[in-house]
């Protein structure tokens, strides 16, 4: 079996309080409704990294440095047209304030919290990870 693979970083953004930052997925979007580590697909010879600081500029507004992304773990997960690889890299430092800049809803989930939130079925078995890191 071959499948497409889509390549996709994911940040969880985490405040002074230790709360992680969810994005709701805004109307029109594959998924809408659903919670989700911000992030975005990785483009042609792009890093990981690079995806992630492009990615948070575009969506949040903030500027985040490759030193303050460390990589925490991954998701791998078939869905029914592409198979999505997903680093999750956790982040504590950024510059500037976060804005929701694509229609998106954010919230500052405490992380015993994060499974009331529905999420995306790739983002799920990160959830206990996040849990018993924070």
């Amino acid at each position: 079996m071959s499948a497409n693979v889509l390549l996709v970083a994911a940040c969880a953004l985490v405040d002074a309080d230790g709360r992680v930052l969810l994005a709701q997925r805004p109307e029109g979007k594959p998924m809408a409704g659903l919670w989700e580590f911000p992030g975005g697909k990785i483009e042609a010879g792009e890093t990981p990294e690079a995806s992630l600081i492009r990615e948070l500029k575009e969506e949040l507004g903030i500027d985040v440095t490759a030193s303050c992304l460390a990589p925490l773990t991954f998701a791998s997960h078939a869905y029914e047209k592409f198979h999505l690889l997903m680093p999750l890299f956790i982040c504590r430092r950024w510059n500037g304030q976060i804005v929701a800049r694509e229609g998106q809803t954010l919230k500052w989930v405490r992380p015993v919290r994060l499974s009331d939130y529905p999420m995306p079925p790739a983002d799920v078995p990160l959830i206990p990870v996040l849990r018993d890191l924070l």
